[in-house]
């Protein structure tokens, strides 16, 4: 077997006591919220929700700790809802669920802000374990956006990349990058040069960062022609999503193989039922089994999707799961 590395990918629920302060407090201040200005208040409660939510993943024992993006309101299009050269439009439907998030229409340069950089920096102060970086991958962040300033959507996703790559250059060390992908699911590239620009706008990003990078889409597997496309990618782990397409995602590994390393979602990121760290185990081991042709490096163990769905305790059980059922396989190799 692999070494199996216990991570999420980011986006966790927030700390009850964290949304209740945070309702009553942001109420008051609409108008500096949707300008992506905050109080002093708002702000440390945020920093105090992140501090908490590091120390319960290495509680845990995860092997990466994520920052949380306990402050992501609009979810995978926060990096562009705060930045001053965009507006935020009315409120869209998040994929295929019930969650929202507010449109963010770039009407300027996307130049570098440095906000989740700040945000990282105050995790990797308060973290003893390697730490994980998580951003939305340029594809995904440019589908759920709305462009009044590039121009086209080929100069659109470049602008889009280049912004996240220049975020990604402000972050403090990092052991691992998790891209997350899931446009790349739900809404795939049509035609040839859409499915072209795709490796390349991964690897604007990828290369800045001297860290390991993952891809990971999920709610799904990625069509034939878009897998083959991402695997262009100089990358070094890509994503499969075991809980919502297992045999696709299989498929997928055996005809077009995958990069030494791999990201499986083993754990339901929406549902509160907790899994065994033995099922975690065996749905590693399944994958590893019916795709005997790619030796793994390193296998992430994580969600198969963001986990701000679950209640605080169930999202605390199940990456409980995912520490020990690591644990298990490394001492049963």
């Amino acid at each position: 077997m692999p070494e199996i590395v216990s991570t999420t990918p980011g986006l966790h629920p927030l700390p009850d006591w964290a949304k209740d302060d945070l309702e009553d407090r942001k109420g008051n201040q609409r108008e500096d919220l949707i300008s992506g200005d905050e109080s002093g208040e708002i702000t440390e409660i945020y920093a105090t929700a992140r501090e908490e939510l590091v120390e319960t993943q290495e509680l845990a024992g995860l092997d990466r700790v994520a920052e949380g993006q306990g402050r992501w309101d609009d979810m995978l299009a926060h990096p562009l809802t705060v930045h001053d050269s965009v507006e935020t439009g009315g409120i869209v439907r998040y994929y295929d669920n019930n969650n929202f998030y507010r449109d963010p229409v770039v009407t300027g340069e996307l130049t570098p802000d440095g906000d989740v950089a700040a945000e990282l920096d105050t995790a990797t102060a308060h973290a003893d374990s390697p730490v994980q970086a998580v951003l939305p991958g340029p594809y995904s962040l440019a589908d759920l956006a709305t462009d009044e300033h590039y121009g086209d959507e080929a100069a659109f996703l470049d602008g889009i990349a280049g912004f996240l790559a220049d975020e990604a250059g402000a972050f403090p060390d990092v052991e691992t990058l998790f891209l997350l992908e899931p446009s790349l699911v739900t809404s795939p590239p049509e035609t040839d040069d859409e499915h072209e620009r795709v490796p390349d706008a991964i690897d604007t990003v990828a290369d800045v960062l001297d860290a390991d990078v993952v891809v990971y889409p999920y709610w799904g597997a990625l069509a034939e022609k878009t897998y083959a496309h991402v695997m262009d990618a100089d990358i070094d782990a890509l994503g499969f999503d075991l809980v919502s397409a297992p045999d696709d995602n299989v498929y997928n590994a055996q005809e077009y193989g995958t990069p030494e390393d791999v990201a499986l979602g083993v754990v339901d990121g929406q549902n509160t039922r907790v899994e065994s760290p033995e099922t975690v185990r065996e749905r590693v081991e399944w994958f590893d089994g019916r795709t005997p042709q790619n030796d793994y490096g390193r296998v992430y163990a994580t969600t198969n999707t963001e986990t701000f769905y679950l209640p605080v305790n169930r999202f605390e059980e199940k990456i409980d799961t995912l520490a020990t059922a690591a644990q298990l396989t490394e001492v049963e190799a």
